[in-house]
């Protein structure tokens, strides 16, 4: 695509949206300053570097596509390539299984920072910032219960991992002169009927506020509800009825992760009650299809629902924005690419959306009039405004990521065996 046709139409586009009281230059400046946290985990299929034992704990990941990173090196570089394709500034998520261990075992209750500085400098040196999640999964101790396990022995082992992942997330947040926001999900549940749902409950309950009570200034917590795990069918300790209590409650930041609920759920209808109860919100955002919920985003109905009732309640400053999801049956670079490209186009259409207007017609009582326009807004020229965004920040417009990817394939990953 020509940049002089680029120019044209959004020469057109800023016009068209203007005429509806939108300022299309100042919603790309919001877009190009709100960071999407890129999951280090789509590179290598959740595996980390503290064992090639791979997934247990109610998750997986599924296909075999060639490529796979198989170091922190091949991470790094292409979590970099990645970025390299994607407008803006953006953060990296690290589980806590990333570490530099320099090939040694350091059992979870063992880890501190230092198994982290050189992530630390790496992030500084290109300018990224950093976000963190305890690691309750692929571990002999994990089992079906983690921080709900009646166990004290098992239980104080992921409540001292829980707490030295905060340590490390402090740390990290100190560095970059940002808080670092870690998150918390356990896959704590059961495959078939218990007794025990108080129990469980109790016990997580009392463990987090264990965990939350030590106070680091450079870290902000959230803690991450599901549905239910793969192989933990019947019940989920952490479900959402839980941790909607439990945030609101103790004013703790809540993960809405996107894939984690009931199928026919729309998790955007949450948005607005949970914004008046708990402090903050951190959007994993994910596609579920059937019982898996990590599929590649994409620009579809419930992700563009999520963003627009974001900015229509005004919290984008109350709200973080992460991708988890792992697919392993296409190139994992594009699948990075599509997804974090998808959630910007989501929340971009957000952005533009004539709220004003529409505000105006519903406090008016125009039923029809805001119905109509909402139907109007869906075919504006939202697509010039994405190009121009990207050929503003020097990345590739429209389809042409896609030979990029194919090329980085070609040279890079195609040779990992």
């Amino acid at each position: 695509m020509k940049e002089s046709d680029i120019l044209n139409s959004y020469a057109y586009a800023r016009e068209r949206y203007a005429a509806l009281g939108v300022d299309t230059d100042k919603a790309i400046a919001i877009l190009e300053q709100t960071p999407i946290s890129l999951h280090c985990w789509q590179t290598d299929d959740v595996i980390g570097f503290e064992s090639a034992a791979g997934l247990s704990g109610g998750i997986q990941t599924t296909g075999n596509y060639p490529g796979r990173a198989r170091n922190i090196d091949e991470v790094r570089a292409d979590v970099l390539f990645a970025k390299s394709l994607i407008a803006g500034n953006h953060r990296l998520n690290l589980h806590e299984i990333y570490g530099d261990f320099g090939g040694k075992f350091v059992d979870r209750d063992q880890v501190d920072v230092r198994y982290f500085e050189s992530w630390i400098q790496w992030a500084k040196e290109n300018g990224m910032k950093l976000d963190f999640n305890s690691t309750s999964f692929g571990h002999p101790k994990s089992g079906d219960l983690s921080l709900a396990n009646p166990d004290p022995a098992i239980r104080a082992f992921w409540i001292e991992h829980t707490k030295r992942c905060r340590r490390i997330a402090d740390a990290m947040g100190k560095a970059q002169g940002d808080p670092c926001i870690m998150n918390i999900w356990v896959h704590d549940g059961s495959k078939d009927l218990t007794v025990e749902r108080y129990r469980y409950r109790e016990l997580l309950a009392a463990a987090l506020d264990e965990i939350l009570a030590e106070k680091l200034p450079d870290m902000k917590s959230c803690v991450e509800a599901k549905l239910f795990g793969i192989g933990l069918e019947s019940y989920t300790v952490g479900s959402m009825d839980f941790f909607e209590g439990y945030c609101a409650s103790r004013k703790v930041i809540y993960t809405l992760d996107t894939g984690h609920y009931e199928p026919t759920e729309n998790v955007s209808d949450k948005v607005a009650s949970l914004l008046l109860f708990v402090p903050e919100l951190m959007l994993h955002v994910s596609r579920p299809v059937r019982w898996d919920s990590d599929h590649v985003t994409i620009m579809n109905d419930p992700t563009l629902d999520l963003f627009k009732e974001i900015v229509r309640a005004g919290a984008l400053h109350r709200a973080h924005i992460g991708l988890d999801y792992f697919d392993a049956s296409i190139n994992r670079i594009g699948a990075y690419v599509i997804g974090s490209r998808a959630t910007q186009k989501c929340l971009l259409s957000a952005l533009l959306e004539p709220l004003a207007k529409l505000r105006e017609y519903e406090d008016a009582g125009k039923g029809f009039q805001r119905l109509a326009l909402l139907e109007e807004a869906k075919t504006l020229p939202f697509g010039a405004v994405f190009d121009y965004f990207n050929l503003k920040n020097g990345v590739p417009v429209g389809e042409a990521f896609i030979p990029e990817i194919e090329r980085y394939e070609n040279e890079v990953t195609a040779k990992r065996c």
